[in-house]
């Protein structure tokens, strides 16, 4: 692993408390993928990192050390892309944890960076459903995960695979968990990004939750807790993970 790196394209992904006045700093960059910095001095009143090292604001930043735990070197803005709030605001923080838990560190994704931007920024236009669903369709195929749907039949009818990344072709849905059922037509929707349709919408929320939740494997994410209290009745909303 690089000793020192300067100028690299990132976002904040987590921050916590390290040791007196440091803090631990989870950052998604261009090159290098998800890492782990300690900025020091940064919960100092007066520290400038303070201000700068925030969720959702593009970043420059610079880092060394030999270890797994970098040092951060550098931390500069490079603009200012609009506020998260409200529905946006947890979403994002969805998408920060899905990062920080599902992508191994030192593992280079520069496409998976792009889909990141995209999103926060349709985020902050509070354009929701669409583009969070774009982008954990795009993780899942960063990370080798998604499952191919080229050879999905609009016709036929598929079933998930409990505990797996499987889907088969079943007859009927008689006798099976609903949920768990999917139409070909909304597959291959999925496949190709097409969202118009709110049944798609539908079918691509329980879709994604499938795949993520097998690939968390037990792990919480905890602004999906959040997400409770902030859209109500579980039935209605369709625009959040």
């Amino acid at each position: 692993m690089d000793y020192r790196i300067a100028g690299q394209a990132a976002f904040v992904l987590h921050t916590r408390p390290y040791r007196d006045t440091s803090a631990l700093v989870d950052v998604f960059t261009l090159e290098h993928g998800r890492l782990c910095t300690v900025s020091r001095g940064m919960r100092r009143p007066h520290s400038k990192n303070r201000a700068i090292l925030q969720p959702f604001v593009p970043l420059q930043i610079g880092w060394q050390g030999r270890n797994e735990l970098k040092t951060l070197t550098l931390a500069e803005s490079t603009g200012h892309l609009g506020l998260l709030t409200g529905k946006a605001l947890i979403c994002g923080l969805y998408a920060n944890e899905l990062l920080q838990k599902l992508l191994p560190v030192f593992d280079p994704h520069p496409k998976l960076f792009v889909y990141y931007q995209y999103l926060i920024t349709a985020l902050i236009a509070q354009d929701i459903e669409i583009p969070l669903r774009i982008f954990e369709r795009k993780l899942l195929l960063e990370l080798g995960y998604g499952i191919d749907l080229s050879s999905i039949s609009a016709d036929s009818i598929y079933y998930i695979n409990p505990g797996k990344l499987v889907l088969e072709k079943i007859v009927t849905i008689e006798g099976r968990d609903r949920s768990k059922c999917f139409y070909g037509e909304h597959l291959q929707a999925i496949n190709n990004d097409d969202y118009e349709s709110i049944q798609v919408r539908r079918a691509a929320k329980r879709y994604m939750r499938w795949q993520i939740d097998i690939l968390l494997d037990g792990k919480v994410l905890n602004s999906r807790d959040l997400l409770k209290p902030a859209l109500g009745a579980p039935e209605q909303p369709t625009s959040t993970p």
